[in-house]
């Protein structure tokens, strides 16, 4: 186990996580507008997901119309995809690295000192 520890420490990002004590303070500014409309679309993709094909479900029901939910589910569906991609693309990069940055660090901190209870 200490071998693994180690040899994950010895990975550049990791590394480089430990040295330089990564933390999420970025997450205490304001976000930029690019994030916020990141934030949005991710919010966008999600409602275009099952809820849209859900209410197109009751939709074709109510008016008696099965492509509504034939054709119309599937796009709804399918169109979530592309549009919380492209949310992610624009708010998730810059944070994601961020938060991954910090994950590293700790984990392996902690991970080491639960091998090795008495070095710290």
């Amino acid at each position: 186990m200490k071998k693994l520890i180690q040899k994950i420490a010895d990975i550049e990002f990791v590394r480089i996580a430990i040295e330089e004590q990564a933390d999420l303070t970025p997450f205490k500014e304001k976000p930029s507008l690019e994030v916020i409309t990141g934030v949005l679309l991710i919010i966008l993709g999600s409602l275009l997901g099952w809820p849209a094909v859900a209410v197109l479900g009751v939709l074709a029901i109510k008016f008696n119309e099965p492509l509504l939910a034939v054709i119309g589910g599937p796009l709804a569906y399918g169109l979530s995809f592309p549009v919380f991609g492209l949310g992610m693309y624009f708010s998730g990069a810059k944070y994601t690295i961020i938060f991954f940055r910090w994950l590293s660090r700790v984990m392996v901190e902690k991970l080491s000192a639960w091998v090795n209870p008495g070095e710290t």
